[in-house]
């Protein structure tokens, strides 16, 4: 088999024509099976090459955490995606002249790091990070019409589409990750509502996952990341016009709203 006919190649020229253009492609598990290592191949043949174009590395996200977000794609375990400063959004949160296909938003903790992670020591791990803040991520699926198993999303880099962080900051000695309540709303009627402990029994569960995943595919954790930790809670589909704000306890309110405008 030559190189361009091999499923790694395949899934990802998939993958990078839907995101250039817009238009889904078929789940990406039909090429590579459920062979989740190459998933993560593309996924980072996917980020080198928006790199190559100017994109910056700037954290990692956490995906699938939640049982709720579990069963609403069919799911059993976590993944991670790469952050990129192209997908950041202002603190404002007015999402425009960005291509989405078919988003939806869930509201988590980002953690900022301030120490490189090599040994993913719990107490370590804890011990990196700088400060915590409120965040939205919207995510979005490059596969038609959200037909995703582990494989797909992986590759999809962990269906990643952009994200909100709130400006206001918390240590880790000022909360307590595990005992946050969430509460998000749609033009201020409540839409979705959770936990802390929804993320993997702590959210400090999914950062120290991710950094011990990072460090054994050789990209470990840096200060200065971001991470965001994966939903506290069930996530919505993020619609034109319709204000979107959470609030967490302990950390604060995170808005975003999509702008009708087209990209």
């Amino acid at each position: 088999m030559t190189l361009t006919q091999s499923p790694v190649v395949t899934a990802d020229e998939q993958l990078t024509e839907a995101l250039l253009s817009g238009t889904p492609c078929p789940p990406v598990r039909d090429v590579l099976g459920d062979d989740l290592a190459s998933a993560y191949t593309v996924q980072e043949l996917g980020i080198q090459r928006r790199t190559e174009r100017g994109a910056m590395r700037v954290g990692r996200k956490v995906g699938l955490t939640s049982p709720a977000v579990q069963a609403q794609l069919g799911v059993d375990q976590p993944d991670f995606g790469v952050l990129l400063d192209e997908m950041q959004v202002p603190a404002d949160g007015i999402v425009t002249g960005h291509r989405l296909i078919a988003p939806r938003i869930e509201a988590e903790i980002a953690f900022i790091l301030a120490e490189d992670i090599d040994d993913p020591d719990p107490e370590k791990v804890r011990r990196a990070v700088d400060y915590a803040a409120p965040a939205l991520e919207i995510v979005d699926s490059r596969i038609s019409n959200w037909d995703i198993g582990i494989v797909d999303t992986v590759a999809d880099n962990a269906s990643s589409g952009l994200f909100v962080i709130g400006e206001q900051r918390a240590k880790l000695n000022e909360f307590v990750p595990a005992d946050v309540t969430m509460a998000m709303t749609r033009n201020g009627e409540e839409a979705s509502r959770g936990n802390g402990a929804a993320c993997l029994g702590d959210p400090l569960n999914a950062l120290v996952w991710v950094a011990q995943t990072a460090a054994d595919l050789g990209r470990p954790l840096r200060a200065g990341e971001i991470i965001l930790s994966g939903a506290l809670g069930p996530m919505i589909p993020f619609l034109p016009n319709e204000p979107i704000e959470a609030t967490i306890t302990g950390l604060g309110t995170v808005r975003a709203v999509l702008n009708q405008e087209k990209p």
